[in-house]
């Protein structure tokens, strides 16, 4: 078995080498003629069956399952949504073809880590109770090739052990874009399976005391009008009349007719794919011909296909944003569906890699945010989207943390520079710190501490794993989420989109961690190294201050100092990134940082806010 595996690997290996030299004429298929994708922003759909209904079985003799390729039509002019674009193409093929119950997203620098990872999946999938109403299984990201003390923070630590987690707990965790196994309907736009407790009220605070009450009229009027949307109808047309497109005999009068336009407008013009959402258990009738098939899968990946459709608007992989997976478990979450946390503690069940270069992690850390501000200022904002229905308060509030956190970098920021300008000014940030200010500021200090150590207790994360996730917040906050902010700004007052990068991945071909070393230029590096240079240069002036004004002097600056070290701690990684594995950063970056840096120390100096007029006089 090992020879096998080395001969197969030698086979992959060489396959990879060819395909990375693009002839100059393009690629030929088979036969000799010219491959239809040759040229990647202009060519017709696609699909080729590897293994299809038969002849595909296995030593044993059992069939295989099917395997196919699919490559969606791509036109100059027409928008096609990147990731979500073909995650939506890809649900209709499937349905088209195999029509399984259940979908299986992983990014394509992820790997199955485990075999007993669907089965995992399915464990919830198909339970009798919770099945019927999970939208999603999501499993967490981990990572290979990521350096041992995992300088920038890429495993995600904190947010995959201990947020996930605790949204477990309410309504499940968010989806992540990878790792997450789909129930078909709930990617329909269709309404779970509720049972009575799910159709109470909305509320955080139950009275606890007391008999049992009447409930009111409004309660049960909105418990029928919910158990009226989420009970399983059957539609009121025969699907063989959708699949043969007979229509002509309804009159305007014929409710089946509106239904049918209806069923038209949200899903598209295919009566197979149409008739095939209705299927819950999944499967497609054998008296389907392949030939026909593969014809309709192919008119479901046309570019036109979605126009004057709900795709990417309530059905399927939602549009508007570059984080599409957010708004895609967001509105699943507001129909009433659950999402299922599944952590294996055996081994992972996914794996993929990271990228470990500052600037590539900069980049993805910018991503990420942008997404979160184009969501709110969306209408599918969680802040005041769909209230009334089946998110539950506590899921809500999450997901508004999810999108809001960009906007931190502002105070972020001042909160990084201020130590520095009391260094400058020789000024404190309170001149007076009375008993009470000081028993508050120790009390919100503690409580804050209290609840990181019972997180930490109740998680099993090491105090390693979260000081890089905290070092990693203030590098990501005072660089990629502040031109996030920007950024989404532009696009929505003004109309003015930025294109993101995707990151690239690390390789170990020049030797371990090489990637970690390599510096790239980015805009990104220019804040946090400003306010490195701006805490460095605060601290030389107030150890000179302190110096030329005698021993007294010596206990205010410690206060000062700690402030500043404080900050430089947490740009320490970000600091060993700038250096690189020989020590040197770019001169642009050291020049604008040590110019911007200067601006501001004299302009705050010239101000100097803490002086009054009466003293400046």
């Amino acid at each position: 078995m090992k020879r096998e595996y080395e001969e197969f690997k030698i086979r992959i290996n060489a396959l990879v080498a060819k395909a990375q030299k693009v002839p100059e004429e393009g690629w030929t298929m088979a036969d000799g003629t010219a491959w239809p994708g040759n040229n990647p922003r202009d060519h017709p759909g696609m699909i080729q069956v590897f293994l299809g209904h038969t002849g595909g079985l296995d030593t044993d003799g059992n069939e295989l399952p099917r395997l196919v390729y699919v490559s969606r039509e791509k036109r100059p002019g027409f928008q096609h949504h990147k990731k979500a674009g073909a995650m939506n193409a890809l649900i209709r093929v499937s349905a088209v073809l195999t029509n399984g119950a259940y979908l299986l997203n992983v990014d394509c620098d992820h790997y199955f880590n485990s075999s007993k990872a669907l089965r995992e999946a399915m464990c919830f999938m198909m339970d009798p109770a919770l099945g019927r109403k999970t939208c999603y299984v999501q499993f967490p990201q981990r990572f290979d090739g990521i350096d041992l003390h995992d300088r920038y923070a890429n495993r995600n630590i904190v947010f995959f052990d201990i947020n996930m987690k605790g949204l477990d707990g309410i309504q499940g965790p968010m989806y992540v874009g990878t790792g997450c196994c789909f129930n078909r309907q709930a990617l329909y736009g269709y309404d779970p399976v509720l049972s009575e407790a799910d159709l109470e009220p909305n509320i955080i605070v139950k009275s606890c005391c007391g008999g049992r009450k009447k409930k009111s009229k409004s309660y049960m009027d909105n418990k029928n009008r919910m158990m009226k949307k989420t009970e399983s109808s059957a539609p009121i047309f025969n699907m063989e009349d959708i699949e043969e497109g007979i229509v002509e005999e309804y009159s305007d009068e014929n409710p089946m007719l509106l239904s049918l336009e209806r069923l038209v407008k949200r899903f598209g013009q295919s009566p197979i794919f149409t008739a095939s959402t209705f299927v819950t258990q999944g499967g497609i009738p054998p008296s389907r011909k392949p030939a026909s098939l593969l014809n309709e899968a192919i008119f479901v990946i046309s570019c036109g296909y979605e126009n004057m459709t709900e795709w990417g608007k309530e059905i399927g992989w939602i549009y508007g944003s570059v984080t599409e997976d957010i708004l895609t478990g967001f509105k699943m979450h507001t129909r009433g569906w659950i999402s299922i946390y599944c952590m294996p503690p055996a081994r992972p069940c996914f794996k993929g890699s990271a990228p470990i270069n500052l600037s590539d992690r900069l980049n993805q850390v910018l991503r990420w945010a942008l997404g979160s501000v184009e969501i709110l200022f969306s209408r599918h904002c969680p802040i005041w989207y769909n209230y009334g229905g089946r998110l539950k308060h506590l899921e809500r509030m999450a997901y508004i943390n999810t999108i809001v956190y960009p906007l931190t970098s502002i105070p972020l920021i001042a909160y990084c520079v201020l130590p520095a300008i009391c260094l400058l000014t020789n000024k404190f940030i309170i001149p007076e710190i009375s008993n009470y200010a000081g028993m508050l500021f120790i009390l919100m200090f503690a409580s804050i501490f209290a609840t990181g150590i019972l997180e930490l207790q109740w998680s099993g994360v090491g105090l390693g794993d979260w000081w890089r996730n905290e070092q990693f917040w203030v590098i990501g906050g005072t660089s990629a989420h502040l031109f996030a902010v920007f950024q989404g700004l532009l696009k929505v007052l003004a109309g003015i989109d930025t294109n993101f990068t995707v990151t690239t991945k690390a390789n170990d071909e020049d030797g371990d961690f090489a990637e970690l070393y390599v510096f790239k230029w980015t805009s990104l590096l220019i804040p946090p190294t400003t306010v490195l240079v701006i805490n460095l240069v605060g601290m030389v002036a107030g150890i000179s201050y302190a110096m030329n004004s005698g021993y007294q002097s010596w206990g205010p600056l410690f206060g000062k100092l700690f402030f500043s070290i404080w900050v430089i701690l947490h740009l320490y990684p970000f600091l060993k990134g700038l250096m690189g594995k020989q020590n040197h950063t770019p001169t642009i970056v050291i020049v604008w940082s040590i110019l911007l840096a200067s601006i501001f120390s004299l302009l705050w100096v010239k101000i100097d806010p803490f002086i009054s007029d009466t003293q400046t006089a």
